[in-house]
Formats: C-alpha cells, sequence, structure tokens
C-alpha cells in the first residue's frame, strides 16, 4: 500500500539519486522470479538506507530479513572499508538468489549471511551495531527489538519496516490478527521506550526510525 499518490511518488523517485544499475538487475528478477516480489523495498527506500548509511558510515550492521538481497547492499553502501553487515533469513532457498547479486557487488566480502531461526542467530552476533535493520516476520518484532536494543551503541539506529502495515494499524485488529496487533504494541513501544528516539515514515509501508539515546 502505497499512502502518497503515485504521481508524487514518480516525481519523488525522478528527483532523488538513482539507482546502482546492479540493484535494477536485482529488481527486475526478483520480480521475475521471487515468490511475493512486493517484499522488495521500492527504489525510493532503498536510496534513504543508503543515504543514512552513508551519512552514519557504519562498522557494523544488523539486518534481520534478507529476502532477495536489495536491502543489504542498499545498506552496505555506506560501510567502512573495514565494516561488516550481518544479513538473516530463514529461507534457504534464496541464497543462492542472493549470493549472486552480492557476487556482483563490490562488497561481498563485507557481508556475512545467517540462515535460520533470527532469534536464535541475533544473541550469537556481537555488536555494538551502528544500524539494525528490522524487516522480517511481524509476529516477532518485539521479540527482536528486545534481543537488539541493549547491542545497538548509543547514538546508533533502529530501523523498522512495514509498521503501517497497509493501513492495518489504524484499525482494531482482528483476534486472529497477530502480526497487526503485534506492530500496533511494537510501534507503541518504541515510541515510549526512554532509550529511543523515534520518527515515523510513510514512506512505502512505513519505515520508522529510532536513535538510541
Amino acid at each position: 500500500m502505497e499512502f502518497i499518490d503515485e504521481s508524487l511518488l514518480d516525481y519523488s523517485v525522478l528527483h532523488s539519486s538513482e539507482e546502482p544499475s546492479i540493484l535494477k538487475e536485482l529488481r527486475k528478477e526478483t520480480f521475475q522470479k521471487i515468490l511475493h516480489p512486493r517484499m522488495l523495498s521500492s527504489p525510493l527506500q532503498g536510496r534513504l538506507l543508503s543515504f543514512i548509511s552513508k551519512i552514519i558510515n557504519p562498522e557494523l550492521i544488523l539486518e534481520i530479513g534478507t529476502y532477495s538481497g536489495y536491502g543489504t547492499l542498499c545498506l552496505s553502501e555506506g560501510l567502512k572499508k573495514t565494516g561488516k553487515i550481518h544479513t538473516i533469513d530463514i529461507n534457504e532457498e534464496l541464497i543462492s538468489f542472493q549470493n549472486k547479486y552480492f557476487l556482483k557487488s563490490s562488497k561481498r566480502n563485507q557481508i556475512i549471511q545467517h540462515l535460520g531461526n533470527a532469534l536464535n542467530i541475533i544473541q550469537k552476533i556481537d555488536g555494538p551495531f551502528d544500524i539494525v535493520f528490522l524487516d522480517a516476520d511481524k509476529s516477532n518484532y518485539i521479540n527482536y527489538m528486545e534481543l537488539v536494543l541493549p547491542k545497538i551503541r548509543r547514538g546508533g539506529l533502529l530501523i523498522s519496516d512495514n509498521v503501517l502495515w497497509s493501513g492495518k494499524v489504524l484499525k482494531k485488529a482482528n483476534k486472529d490478527d497477530l502480526d497487526t496487533k503485534i506492530l500496533q504494541d511494537y510501534n507503541k513501544l518504541i515510541k515510549s521506550n526512554p532509550k529511543l528516539e523515534t520518527i515515523l515514515l510513510p514512506i512505502r509501508d512505513g519505515l520508522s526510525l529510532s536513535r538510541k539515546l
């Protein structure tokens, strides 16, 4: 669900820096070959992730939810030369697709892939993280936040995707709609957490930026 008029979005994309050719290729093949391509970050969102990463110039990034690797590559653009991005996904079938584009990029040696349950893997990765990008199963957003928050450095950033959930967060969640209920609770938690300063942006399906104080 887009929350801004499509013509305004097109104008915004037209007047923003263009996504690199490797990402255009990745996007095209994702829509051709991968299930649920709507999960892919939009070009505008991707440029925002890249922009944020370049401002922070991170040494260490954690991404929860790799999908086809688009967000991984966007975030990797700002890494220090010695920096690393750890990215976690549970879908083994996507590994070869991700690697195809990671190998084409200049950042392959800085990307560390993890396959499995993120709740277990996060506990095994040492911080402190400069950026955490949360874009995985919504029912575990609160659990992920509780695990990563102690590992984010002071001044570091937690970026959370899909926090508007196609507008479903505006209405009372059905009792069997766990994802919407969790996202509603999550949005309240990161807004009220005294350790975080948060802004929620109506970009694509909602993107919140939370800076650790």
